[in-house]
């Protein structure tokens, strides 16, 4: 891990040694640090190829609580990912068409949660154990009827990626609690808890939006997905079980002195036929099913610039799963996020969530507590046009519901670069 940081560095500092001849004010306002890859992005736009490449950092440690405030390992977390977008009109004349790839590698071995806090919901979204290098998603999408309709099939993340009058849906998404990368850090402040999203593995989703203020969407992916495999050997064999959800909203424009005001208000149901074991583990349960909520929307504008974000916004969850094989039976979630806060700031984002997870109390349930529940506060600092710097706080109580972890105090920051 040492030597990885180091080599990181070394790297970060001969990027800026052969880039700072243009000038400083070039190099730091730049969206990123390469600047289009010395021009390749440029050079691959009329073919209507776009690669990405970001590097995210985290660093958190356990103040207080949990159920240990010493041990070292899991505070230092990352990840890197790799995308290609490619519009597939320019490059081969499909119109509508686009095919998108996405890479990821993350370290370490353990988290902080295992080490330190042993939350439920996890007060590291961005976590996942160390993998070199995984192709987790790969897909097609089709755009039809003048951009109405939209199909997309793959290798594909069931937890957003769409849009419907510039908000993200399609399935339990949040215009501002949904990305651990740039918004908050607790898992339950990025997505539903009682939703089973499954891994990346093959799937469909198809999204239906006749007008600018409601659209309709339905997907499946694979249940048994695992993101470091193509997926073909679990979405095809004996059981072929897939998680099915479905999702229907309003896409409302408020009106106000700075011009419109979005919002989204989505409501959802899944399936998931897949046997689970009850929390007892004495019988297995099929036909899992549960519904969700997930509202959003923009309060006040600073500017009227239809481009200009800058402002104060909210947001609410709700989820019900059943609690005889679900750790979380009923999850709540608000909170609001401001862009542009501090004069001459424009780019900064603070952000205030509270989650609260209401545990199964079903006959054999392990939990001793009733609820865990998270409140954090983040502030994201805009360094650079390439780097945000995001210090974070978390107050976890009744971590893992079963009383043996004490109520936390996590204090972390995170650096994500774009290349």
């Amino acid at each position: 891990m040492r030597n990885l940081f180091v080599g990181f560095i070394g790297f970060i500092l001969l990027i800026a040694s052969l880039t700072f001849a243009e000038g400083t004010e070039s190099l730091w306002q730049r969206e990123s640090l390469t600047d289009g890859f010395a021009g390749l992005n440029e050079l691959w736009e009329p073919s209507g190829i776009q690669l990405g490449l970001s590097l995210t950092s985290i660093y958190q440690q356990n103040a207080r609580g949990g159920i240990s405030t010493h041990r070292h390992q899991g505070r230092w977390s990352g990840s890197y990912d790799l995308e290609l977008d490619t519009d597939m009109e320019r490059l081969a004349g499909l119109t509508g068409g686009t095919l998108y790839l996405h890479a990821e590698g993350t370290w370490p071995r353990r988290g902080l949660d295992e080490t330190s806090v042993q939350s439920l919901f996890g007060v590291n979204g961005d976590f996942t154990p160390r993998e070199a290098l995984n192709l987790i998603e790969l897909w097609y999408q089709q755009n039809l009827w003048d951009d109405t309709l939209q199909v997309r099939f793959g290798k594909i993340d069931m937890t957003g990626g769409f849009e419907c009058r510039g908000c993200p849906v399609s399935f339990d998404c949040s215009r501002y609690a949904n990305d651990e990368n740039t918004q908050f850090l607790n898992s339950a402040l990025v997505n539903n808890p009682t939703i089973p999203f499954p891994d990346y593995g093959i799937g469909a989703i198809v999204l239906w939006a006749p007008s600018d203020l409601w659209y309709i969407s339905f997907g499946a992916a694979d249940a048994q997905a695992d993101k470091r495999e193509t997926g073909l050997n679990t979405a095809f064999h004996q059981e072929d079980y897939f998680v099915y959800m479905a999702e229907t909203g309003l896409t409302p424009a408020l009106n106000s002195a700075n011009g419109a005001l979005p919002g989204a208000y989505r409501v959802g149901v899944w399936y998931d036929p897949q046997p689970k074991a009850a929390l007892d583990e004495t019988r297995f349960y099929r036909d899992d099913t549960g519904f969700y909520l997930s509202f959003d929307q923009m309060l006040c504008k600073e500017n009227s610039s239809p481009d200009d974000s800058q402002g104060l916004g909210t947001f609410f969850r709700y989820g019900y799963a059943n609690g005889r094989s679900n750790a979380v039976s009923h999850f709540y979630s608000g909170g609001i996020q401001y862009e542009g806060l501090l004069e001459g700031r424009d780019a900064d984002v603070l952000g205030i969530g509270y989650a609260h997870g209401v545990l199964s109390d079903r006959s054999g349930s392990p939990f001793t507590e009733d609820f865990e529940s998270v409140l954090e506060a983040y502030y994201a600092w805009k360094a650079a046009g390439w780097m945000t710097i995001t210090p974070s706080i978390q107050y976890v109580t009744n971590p893992g519901g079963m009383g043996e972890s004490k109520d936390a105090v996590v204090a972390g920051v995170r650096t994500v670069i774009t290349f």
